[in-house]
């Protein structure tokens, strides 16, 4: 569905959340109940989806991950949600959970996430980091549409706004922004061709499905605030669901992090 206001146009649905189980459909325990669920930021698609097919492997557990926007999923939680574990991409969120007494402490930092520039074959616009080709086009009139996740509820269309804004072209660029529900939806958004790039995760961008189609380059990460990433359990998270915040800190999961382009707190 498409709603447009003489701002901005806003592309929703397609993408907008994800449901995966611990190791997908030929899993080792398939027909086994999961033991808890997983809220996580959608920039961890590709690397937790690798990260519970081993601890399922390992442990004998099965646990199932949902993924979309890290403000939704903190509306959806302090509202009763079901969740286990939340995975934020912006720890401020876990804060005003543990705050609100939804969990069991204040959690732990998991990642600090990048962002870059990203855009598709045939785009008139380059991977430049620096963004002033992107200040270019919007003064040449190559610039079409281009695609960042709802600075409103998704930090890393908060931190994409912030790196507009640094550049000193957020102003020009708002009105042919398109924003995506989650960084997930904006990557498609960025690489489908209906945009002619966009800014996205630079776990996303380093996924094989993603990384061949197209052009991206980091953008700098002095240009707007750290994307610290925390994750906490609820106050009633189920044992399975404490195993897997513990399995995240093992040297075999901050691999897997890291190999997604994050910097894991040591």
């Amino acid at each position: 569905m498409t709603v447009t206001d003489p701002c901005r146009r806003r592309l929703l649905g397609l993408g907008a959340l994800t449901v995966v189980g611990a190791a997908g459909a030929g899993g080792p325990l398939l027909g086994q109940p999961f033991a808890a669920t997983i809220a996580a930021a959608s920039d961890l698609k590709f690397a937790l989806d690798e990260t519970l097919a081993l601890f399922e492997r390992a442990r004998g557990q099965r646990l199932q991950a949902v993924f979309g926007s890290s403000g939704s999923f903190y509306a959806q939680i302090l509202q009763g949600a079901p969740f286990a574990l939340y995975m934020s991409a912006d720890e401020s969120f876990v804060f005003k959970l543990a705050d609100a007494g939804k969990t069991r402490d204040r959690g732990r930092l998991y990642a600090y996430g990048r962002i870059g520039i990203k855009v598709p074959p045939g785009s008139p616009l380059k991977a430049d980091g620096s963004l002033k080709d992107l200040a270019a086009a919007l003064k040449d009139g190559r610039l079409r549409k281009f695609a960042i996740a709802s600075p409103d509820h998704a930090p890393y269309g908060m931190r994409a706004k912030e790196a507009l804004e640094h550049a000193g072209i957020w102003k020009q660029i708002e009105p042919r922004l398109v924003f995506g529900e989650n960084i997930s939806q904006t990557a498609q958004f960025a690489t489908s061709g209906s945009t002619d790039g966009g800014i996205i995760a630079y776990s996303l961008a380093l996924s094989p499905q993603v990384a061949k189609l197209g052009r991206f380059e980091l953008i700098s990460d002095a240009w707007h605030k750290p994307l610290a990433q925390r994750m906490v359990l609820m106050r009633n998270a189920p044992k399975a669901a404490a195993d897997f915040y513990d399995y995240l800190a093992t040297a075999e999961a901050q691999a897997i992090m890291t190999r997604y382009g994050f910097a894991v707190p040591r």
